[in-house]
């Protein structure tokens, strides 16, 4: 009997899937994950026949991603080979489809903004995808030096099958701010892994805005390296009939004194347009003084669209200053709706200017006016499209 029971000790121990974010598993080699088949906690929400075989490694690159750049003339924009040392040092991959994006990439993009300077206008980098029925794989590198400060903008678009790891290095009181903007045409699909590593006293401001594609993923980990380190995560989705679009984030707080605030909200119209949001923050025992909050919003605006969100909040010192989290779906408030309409509004503007609203906090956290001004805008044309 004794040696039964130990027999279904170890089988439970292997089988048992991690109860906290802080024990899953990250590595560079794609063989040590196992394929997945939607049943784990981590692709459970994901509809794995549309992910066109990039979680299996039956995708294979036969195309590559289009970078244009437009910098600031004070930031430096490199070509570099797998090679380069600088490569891998945000965070390790921790899924499957991240670690098979790290092993096939072929050159990265590196921007580095030098030391103690502030660079003049946002720098721009247009990524174009494969074309329809192609696959790439690809790896971006945002590096800003000790007291930096620069805003750079990653904006993908065009079709085909794309998996990516995208890092943010933050030197020592450097401010940077970032907009990844995934506006892909209606075939594409995006899988895209971004580290960010804040050093001491550095502060972050990271934006994701999500409109295009059938199907994003899109999964941010912020982690912090010393003292002081602040990071604001914000983002903005818009998924239409059809679109799944799925927004997965982690602040691992393991260091004192840092700061976290995470913000998304999202709008659903259309039949079958499905959004899924996870919040993990984790403070660790050693991270006292830690200040965080999350919190996601969806407004679902027709029949047939359904949002996920699960906040997860894991405290293991009470020697903290905040921590908190909230989440919320809804259709529009009727009251609203009831008070503009009494005041002459017709109903169907009455409706864009409550989502307007829905969506003004954010888009004003955005600092820069031609990007704002462009998702203003495309806000406006989802709301036409459906007649809102």
């Amino acid at each position: 009997m004794t040696v039964a029971s130990n027999n279904i000790s170890e089988a439970a121990e292997v089988t048992v899937p991690a109860t906290s974010r802080a024990e899953r598993f990250t590595g560079y080699d794609v063989e040590a994950f196992e394929v997945p088949g939607g049943r784990e906690e981590n692709w459970r929400f994901t509809p794995m026949k549309r992910l066109r075989g990039l979680h299996d490694g039956s995708a294979v690159a036969d195309g590559e991603v289009k970078i244009d750049t437009d910098a600031a003339p004070e930031v430096k924009v490199e070509t570099v080979g797998r090679e380069d040392g600088r490569l891998g040092t945000a965070g390790e991959p921790s899924d499957r489809i991240a670690a098979q994006a790290y092993s096939s990439f072929t050159s990265a993009t590196v921007v580095t903004v030098p030391k103690e300077t502030r660079a003049s206008k946002p720098t721009l980098l247009r990524l174009t995808g494969p074309g329809v029925g192609r696959t790439a794989y690809g790896h971006v590198q945002v590096r800003a030096e000790a007291y930096a400060e620069a805003a750079v903008v990653l904006d993908h678009a065009g079709s085909g099958t794309y998996a990516d790891n995208v890092e943010f290095v933050i030197g020592e009181g450097a401010k940077l701010t970032v907009v990844s903007v995934q506006d892909w045409a209606d075939d594409a699909v995006h899988v895209s892994e971004q580290h960010l590593k804040l050093g001491k006293d550095a502060a972050l401001k990271h934006i994701v805005v999500t409109l295009g594609g059938d199907l994003v993923r899109v999964s941010p980990t912020a982690t912090f390296a010393e003292r002081g380190g602040d990071v604001e995560m914000l983002g903005l989705y818009f998924a239409d009939a059809g679109q799944h679009q799925e927004h997965r984030l982690f602040v691992d707080h393991a260091v004192p004194n840092c700061k976290s605030n995470v913000m998304y909200k999202g709008a659903l119209q259309g039949e079958g347009a499905h959004s899924v949001w996870i919040g993990d923050v984790l403070i660790r025992a050693e991270a006292e003084g830690t200040d965080t909050y999350e919190l996601n919003r969806n407004l679902v605006l027709t029949e047939g669209a359904r949002a996920d969100s699960v906040p997860n909040l894991e405290i293991e010192t009470g020697e903290i200053v905040g921590a908190g989290h909230a989440s919320a779906t809804g259709r529009f408030d009727d009251e609203q709706l009831f008070y503009l309409q009494s005041r002459g509004i017709e109903e169907e503007s009455a409706r864009r200017l409550v989502v307007r609203g829905f969506f003004h906090e954010i888009l004003m956290k955005i600092d820069i006016p031609e990007v704002r001004e462009r998702l203003q805008a495309a806000i406006e044309t989802e709301l036409e499209a459906v007649g809102s």
